[in-house]
């Protein structure tokens, strides 16, 4: 029986992954890493930040700052943002609309800090739509690790293995998994490839469409 859904948000609630990833690759170019490209920013999406500057130590040398590089993006997201606008995804509101309806718990697990997930959600008008918002910021590790999604199935009360977390990345898909849940993938900038697709419990070209996943019994 599902009893919740749980979902990630940029990429899966709002459309901001593309600006994050045109940030990355304009951050990156500005440091000096002419060779750094949009897989290396899709890498990056969800990613725990320890991990992620690891990672890109790994392929770029010990001299890429990661560290000083986000923030740099993070300037650059909020002028994209500022310049475009917070466009919701589509199909959240029906999605939501028919959580509530059938009294399906829903909250959020995101990579991004709590602050600025409220402010988003906010923004775009569902933020008190969840049961729990919950950011990877407050727990040990972020995806990855399976810690945010653990946390948020703690915050609403149900096992792991009754909630579908709702994801867009390869990380994303990899924290829900290894916590238990069933992972469904909502592609946006990037498909689901051979090493992600076992892990899913289903893929749906948007939100609204997970309403078919939910059987009659959890009337």
């Amino acid at each position: 029986m599902i009893k919740a859904v749980i979902f990630d948000m940029d990429g899966v609630l709002i459309d901001t992954e593309k600006h994050y990833n045109a940030a990355w690759c304009e951050a990156a170019h500005m440091a000096g890493f002419a060779d750094f490209e949009r897989a290396h920013a899709l890498m990056l999406r969800s990613c725990d930040a320890g991990a992620a500057s690891e990672m890109m130590k790994d392929i770029f040398g010990a001299g890429f700052d990661y560290y000083a590089i986000r923030e740099v993006r993070r300037r650059l997201v909020a002028e994209r943002l500022e310049k475009y606008g917070l466009e919701k995804k589509p199909g959240i509101d029906e999605i939501l609309a028919f959580l509530h309806e059938r009294k399906i718990k829903s909250a959020v697990a995101t990579a991004t800090p709590i602050e600025l997930a409220l402010q988003y959600l906010g923004r775009i008008g569902v933020k008190d739509q969840f049961d729990r918002i919950v950011s990877a910021k407050q727990v040990a590790h972020g995806k990855p690790a399976p810690d945010v999604y653990l946390y948020a199935c703690g915050q609403i009360g149900e096992d792991p293995a009754d909630c579908v977390a709702v994801e867009d990345s390869p990380n994303g898909i990899r924290a829900a998994y290894a916590a238990g849940c069933r992972p469904v993938m909502v592609p946006d900038l990037t498909q689901p490839d051979e090493e992600i697709r076992p892990l899913l419990y289903a893929v749906v070209d948007t939100l609204a469409d997970i309403k078919g996943l939910i059987p009659d019994r959890t009337l």
